[in-house]
């Protein structure tokens, strides 16, 4: 097996380069949907996680769990890491220093937060690095990973490879 464009994860295991690509091609498919709080439908609307949920599905299959209903607040009242709690039970922890694109991103956006924003990353046409995400009053875009949001990013996950 050629692991030239693999990734480490966290436990010593690796993920290709393919899943990777497949990621990226599959989250640029849904730039210009419409931000939707809680949807999930590529073209007519979603939010953070629902685009997550929506390549998980373009290049997994099935999602793993119903995602029960949230608020935009999601769990900062009570303090709960419920992102990153569901991403360590389904994705791949990347280890550090294996940044790459296909790779999902988790954003904690005030330091004294929980995380609660997602995005998948990616490589801009300039080769420069850039991720894919839907927030409120933009829809879903790919924006550079600027410093202000490079130093947001609190875990990388990597998708898992499944046929």
């Amino acid at each position: 097996m050629d692991h030239g464009d693999a990734v480490a994860i966290r436990g010593g295991g690796i993920v290709t380069g393919a899943v990777a690509a497949r990621v990226v091609h599959a989250a640029r498919g849904w730039i210009g949907t419409p931000y939707l709080h809680q949807a999930s439908c590529r073209g007519a609307g979603t939010d953070c996680l629902g685009l997550l949920r929506g390549v998980w599905r373009e290049v997994i299959g099935a999602e793993p769990e119903t995602v029960p209903p949230y608020t935009a607040d999601w769990a900062e009242a009570g303090r709960r890491e419920v992102l990153r709690a569901a991403a360590e039970r389904w994705l791949l922890p990347v280890a550090a220093g294996a940044e790459g694109p296909g790779q999902v991103l988790l954003f904690r956006l005030r330091e004294d937060a929980v995380a609660k924003h997602l995005g998948l990353s990616a490589m801009a046409g300039d080769g420069g690095a850039s991720f894919i995400h839907a927030y409120s009053g933009h829809g879903v875009v790919e924006s550079p990973l600027s410093a202000p949001w490079a130093r947001r990013i609190v875990a990388r996950f990597a998708f898992p490879e499944r046929s």
